[in-house]
Formats: C-alpha cells, sequence, structure tokens
C-alpha cells in the first residue's frame, strides 16, 4: 500500500508541476518536427502518439512535421538503387523523387496518422503539394576547395528550399480540432516535386504560424559545449557567440540555425531535444527542467519565468 501511495503522491507532484504549463500554453499552436529513433522504435512511436494526444486534449495545437530518411534509404535499397549524399542531402534524381513521394507522402505519413488516430486523436495526412502548402524552388548547392577559383555548382536533382508557406489548410485543420500531419514534399512552379529537410519546412511553418515553440526531435541530447555540457536557456545572442567560437559546427549547425531564424521571426522559443526519451515533448514542455536545449526569443512572459 505505501508503494502506491509513494506512486500516486509523485504522478500528483507531476500532474501539479505541469498545470501552469498547461495553462500558458492553452490555444497555442507547437510545431513539432518528428525523426530519428523516435520514428523507427515501437515503444517510442507509442509514446509519442499518446503525447501529441493528450497536448491536443488538453489544449494545446501540435503540428506535426515528419522526416522518413531511413524509411527512404530501406526502399531505394529494395527496389536497387543507390542512395548517395552530397553536403549532407540526398540526391534526388526523378526516380529518387518518386520514392521519396512513395515513403513520405505514403507509408511514413500513413503510419503516423494512423497511429495518432488508434489513440483517440483526429489527425489528417498532408504534404507540402496539398491545398499548395508549401511552394519551393530548386535548392542551389555549391563547393568550393582552396584551389577553386569560384564554387563548383552541383546539380543534387529534386532537392527543394521553402519559398512560400500557405497555411489556410492547416489553419483549417486547427480549428476543426484536427492535429495536422505534414510529409516535407514542396510544389515546383511549374508543378515539379521537391524533397525538403524536414527541419527546413518544420522552422518555416512556425514562422508562419507564428507558433508558440517549434521542438525539433533529434537522436542527440541537444546543444553541448567543448565539455559534452548540456547548453539549454540561450538568447539568439548567446547562440550566434556559440556559433562564432566554433562550439556549434557539422551537423548540429543547421538544426540551430533553423531554430535561431524561428526565434528571431515571432517563434517565441525552439527547443532541440532528445527524441530516445521516452515522453521527451511532454518533458520539455511540462516540467520545470526540461531535457534539451531551449532557445528563446522576444516574446514577454518566457518559459523561466514559470
Amino acid at each position: 500500500m505505501s508503494l502506491n501511495l509513494s506512486s500516486a503522491t509523485t504522478i500528483a507532484h507531476v500532474l501539479s508541476e505541469a498545470l501552469p504549463y498547461i495553462r500558458k500554453f492553452q490555444g497555442k499552436t507547437i510545431v513539432i518536427k518528428y525523426g530519428g529513433n523516435a520514428m523507427t522504435d515501437d515503444a517510442l512511436k507509442n509514446g509519442f502518439a499518446r503525447d501529441i494526444v493528450l497536448l491536443k486534449l488538453v489544449g494545446l495545437n501540435p503540428v506535426i512535421v515528419h522526416g522518413g530518411g531511413p524509411q527512404i534509404g530501406n526502399l531505394l535499397t529494395r527496389v536497387g538503387k543507390q542512395s548517395e549524399f552530397i553536403g549532407g542531402m540526398r540526391v534526388t534524381d526523378k526516380e529518387t523523387m518518386d520514392v521519396v513521394e512513395m515513403v513520405l507522402g505514403g507509408q511514413v505519413n500513413k503510419e503516423i496518422v494512423a497511429l495518432l488516430n488508434s489513440h483517440g486523436a483526429k489527425a489528417v495526412g498532408l504534404t507540402g503539394k496539398d491545398g499548395a502548402l508549401i511552394s519551393a524552388k530548386k535548392m542551389q548547392f555549391s563547393h568550393k576547395t582552396e584551389e577553386m577559383k569560384v564554387p563548383e555548382i552541383i546539380d543534387i536533382g529534386h532537392v527543394g528550399e521553402v519559398t512560400h508557406i500557405n497555411t489556410s489548410i492547416v489553419d483549417l485543420l486547427v480549428k476543426g480540432d484536427f492535429i495536422p500531419v505534414i510529409a516535407p514534399i514542396g510544389l515546383g512552379k511549374n508543378g515539379e516535386s521537391y524533397n525538403i529537410n524536414a527541419d527546413l519546412v518544420a522552422g518555416k511553418l512556425a514562422e508562419k504560424l507564428q507558433a508558440e515553440k517549434l521542438i525539433l526531435l533529434t537522436n542527440t541530447r541537444g546543444l553541448l559545449d567543448k565539455k559534452e555540457n548540456l547548453l539549454t536557456g540561450l538568447s539568439t545572442k548567446k547562440v550566434d557567440d556559440l556559433i562564432a567560437d566554433g562550439t556549434i559546427f557539422g551537423g548540429m549547425l543547421p538544426k540551430i540555425q533553423c531554430a535561431l531564424e524561428a526565434v528571431e521571426n515571432a517563434v517565441c522559443s525552439a527547443h532541440i531535444i532528445d527524441g530516445r526519451v521516452e515522453h521527451a515533448v511532454m518533458l520539455e514542455l511540462f516540467t520545470d527542467e526540461g531535457i534539451g536545449t531551449l532557445i528563446f526569443g522576444d516574446c514577454p512572459d518566457p518559459d523561466e519565468a514559470l
């Protein structure tokens, strides 16, 4: 009996701690980029779906943007096509783009929608081509070495960047109490499809929706300093300083720049969190400590004031 009472007391304490956060974020839009291990481990997938449904039930408006790189790679291997990357970007010819659309817009998107709905949500799957949600153009990728006088322009195919976000369909779904689940496929001006980095789409969407938060799920603890300590509660100036002194580099740099751009354009805060941790989104949103890296903008009443 004493063990049960102790467990119940812990649950009550957690709920009590969450209350001011729930009150603060009611009616607010939270854009979540879903990817990494959280998308491939069954226990984490189920936990993520339950947490998103709970966010909706307590009055928040989650909007999901998902990746799917490993799933794309697996299908390409099955059809006998080699994956090729340049500068971290998947080279996407016409045949590969067809596979990307099948996997992101079909397999992965519908799996996430079905999982959310199985836990009581009303989720709707979209790609950026639905309702002209994401307009895109071909990404110009250049490569330069010390020996080269001018950069070399490399054609990486149907890899795009966002030129415009039309949120009308997302607004309609949110007002109808649905959870939008968005695959990062953009539409070119001549009707061509583009494969776009999910972090970039999530960041641009958060800006356009003037979201309260942008949350990027990763396979790392967050942003670490040179001694491997987790950094959080960062202002945009502090992030700029960390980029300048080389603390932020490599694969983390594009993610941080995406988060930084979001908070510089009306998003109140951006979070880079470890999707390998159970209930990562809930821990970051509804506990005093959080679990990842928080970058805050100029909105009044930042998280730390709670």
